[in-house]
């Protein structure tokens, strides 16, 4: 141990002088100051205790220093020293390096090149999300394929079918209603409710694909309907079926013809030629309703409202499906015995229903819009059922 001394000594005597003196008052209280790299040990202070000087032994309890004096050996301070316990208790152990401890490793508090932490001053990057994870990724030079709203809904778990509801349902009941009581009327105010019924229809369902704005494609699609009830009001009701075939015909052809001129990648002309085809297919066909027998329509038309409004009540999957059927064939019936249908009246009702719930199924489907609900939602299911009411409408007559 080296003659300077880590604490500070109160015995009472002069380490230059001769003999030690005897302690003349009481210490005060040490307390442990400064900054260590030892934090395991803490010194435990013991309660003053006055000793006894030790024996007057200058060959072993002092030791003379190279100018000219004596300085207390090893032996006597401890001895001496009341707040020292045993002579090495002060001693880090040998096995113990403070500095190799808490010196930390060469990169471990290296910032990663181009990072920006929180000891840099500024707030960390956002992370970019996967690729394909169903969210939007940084802006990139060549663009990024936009995540539509039923590839979240699905990568988020949830269903992208949604129902029209209760106000699509009321429109279509309305609109149904109308077109039951025109074609009781005659076949030019029929015309009327038709011709708002393919417009909405071929609006419906462009914007049920994805393709808004597309006023060429729906204004085409639009004129093949229109086109298809002046054809049917021009010929008999024997050639009927050649009026409509022959109009789809002719508009298929004009679809053809005009994408043949769009300048747009293979990909776009492909889905616009396809969006055309089916729009003005669905225009056309919904002119089956000027085409079917006059009372069919009626109870058609009458069938389909009761089925769009039970299916739109808040009830399970399964059951609100067969509580639609059943509406479907009641109102059936219903509407069979006001008019000249009678009993099978039924099996129309039956098939009109069974084909609104399919047109229903198809404007619920890839998580639409409220557009989509209130144009597709409210056209469909009269569309689809155009079909049903002229087949089974003339095997009945």
């Amino acid at each position: 141990m080296s003659n300077q001394q880590p604490y500070p000594s109160y015995d009472g005597h002069d380490p230059h002088g001769s003999r030690p003196e005897p302690a003349a008052q009481e210490p005060p209280t040490q307390t442990w100051e400064g900054q260590t790299w030892d934090t395991q040990f803490q010194p435990v202070q013991q309660p003053y205790r006055p000793q006894e000087p030790a024996p007057a032994a200058a060959d072993t309890a002092y030791l003379p220093t190279g100018d000219g004096g004596y300085a207390p050996a090893p032996e006597a301070q401890a001895s001496y020293d009341p707040y020292q316990g045993a002579p090495a208790a002060y001693e880090p152990q040998a096995a113990y390096e403070p500095q190799a401890a808490y010196e930390p490793a060469p990169a471990a508090y290296e910032p990663a090149p181009q990072a920006y932490g929180p000891a840099a001053g500024r707030p960390p990057a956002p992370a970019a999300p996967a690729t394909g994870s169903g969210t939007y990724t940084s802006p990139t030079t060549g663009g990024n394929a936009r995540v539509t709203d039923a590839q979240r809904a699905r990568a988020e778990g949830r269903s992208p079918i949604i129902a029209p509801g209760m106000q699509p349902a009321a429109l279509t009941a309305v609109l149904a209603l109308l077109l039951a009581g025109a074609a009781a009327v005659g076949p030019y105010a029929l015309v009327v409710p038709l011709v708002l019924l393919q417009a909405v229809t071929a609006a419906g369902w462009f914007r049920l694909n994805g393709m808004w704005p597309a006023r060429q494609g729906i204004a085409l699609a639009f004129l093949g309907g229109v086109t298809a009830d002046i054809a049917l009001l021009a010929v008999d009701a024997e050639h009927a079926p050649a009026a409509i075939i022959g109009t789809l015909g002719v508009w298929v052809l004009l679809t053809l013809v005009l994408q043949l001129r769009n300048r747009a990648s293979a990909d776009e002309r492909m889905y616009g030629l396809t969006a055309t085809v089916t729009s003005a297919a669905l225009a056309v066909v919904a002119a089956g309703h000027l085409a079917a027998v006059p009372e069919a329509v009626t109870v058609g038309a009458v069938a389909v409202a009761v089925t769009v409004l039970a299916r739109a009540l808040p009830l399970s999957g399964v059951a609100s499906v067969v509580v639609a059927l059943l509406a479907a064939v009641g109102a059936g019936i219903a509407a069979g015995r006001v008019t000249d249908v009678g009993s099978e009246g039924a099996l129309l009702g039956l098939a009109a229903g069974v084909c609104a719930l399919v047109g229903l199924r198809v404007a619920s489907y890839d998580y639409p819009s409220r557009f989509v609900h209130m144009t597709a939602g409210v056209a469909l299911p009269l569309t689809a059922a155009a079909p049903a009411v002229y087949l089974i409408g003339r095997a009945i007559a």
